[in-house]
């Protein structure tokens, strides 16, 4: 009797694949391969990717390394929308380690980030009172033991700043992690997060979009 064999192939929905200089995180200035998975659950307020919310193609694992490949980067950075939406965004990240690749996740801190691969640097967003997605984080991401975890608050007011400092003293971010504050881009001032930090003796980074001031911060694919 023959029997009818059924392939599930690993795919992911893409919504771009880009070369380009890394903007946030300890990584920034590296040329880095950003691949861009569609979807996302969140609506912050100071989203600079709606166009990802929907739009993308399916692609399996083996075709995004062969786009991946085509570029002259060791460093990989899968962000979105939200990356962790899709379940093989997680083969997919071990073969590019599996591969040499310095790898990197940016996420959006509501979904665990348990079952990341410890080798993957992890760029985890706390959603701040005014990014409009208030309250949405996993707890478990306070418990990663790894080294390879950043936090990531985007700045819009004051009460943002003061929020985000409560968040970092009440769970002793700093003793175990880099943290970074941004300034929400054109929505408060570079230099006032900068005198803020130091006045206030804060132990945060600042880090500023890097990638929107070089280029036009509407431009896609940078």
């Amino acid at each position: 009797m023959w029997r009818k064999v059924v392939w599930f192939f690993e795919m992911l929905k893409i919504n771009e694949i880009f070369f380009s200089i890394q903007g946030e995180s300890s990584f920034v200035g590296y040329p880095t391969v950003f691949i861009r998975t569609s979807g996302c659950h969140l609506r912050c307020t100071y989203c600079d990717t709606q166009y990802a919310y929907y739009d993308g193609e399916k692609l399996n694992l083996d075709q995004v390394i062969d786009i991946v490949k085509k570029y002259p980067a060791k460093h990989i950075c899968l962000t979105g929308g939200e990356p962790l939406l899709q379940a093989d965004s997680y083969p997919l990240m071990e073969k590019l380690c599996d591969l040499d690749y310095i790898v990197s996740l940016e996420t959006s801190g509501d979904m665990s980030c348990a079952k990341v691969d410890p080798r993957v640097r992890k760029i985890i967003d706390v959603k701040t009172p005014d990014s409009g997605e208030p309250d949405k984080f996993s707890a478990e991401n306070l418990e990663l033991s790894d080294v390879n975890t950043e936090f990531k608050f985007v700045i819009c007011s004051e009460r943002d700043f003061i929020w985000s400092e409560s968040f970092v003293k009440k769970n002793r971010l700093n003793e175990k992690y880099q943290v970074f504050y941004s300034p929400s881009y054109g929505e408060i001032k570079e230099r006032w997060l900068a005198e803020k930090i130091l006045s206030e003796k804060s132990k945060a980074r600042l880090q500023l979009q890097l990638h929107k001031y070089i280029w036009s911060p509407d431009s896609r694919g940078v």
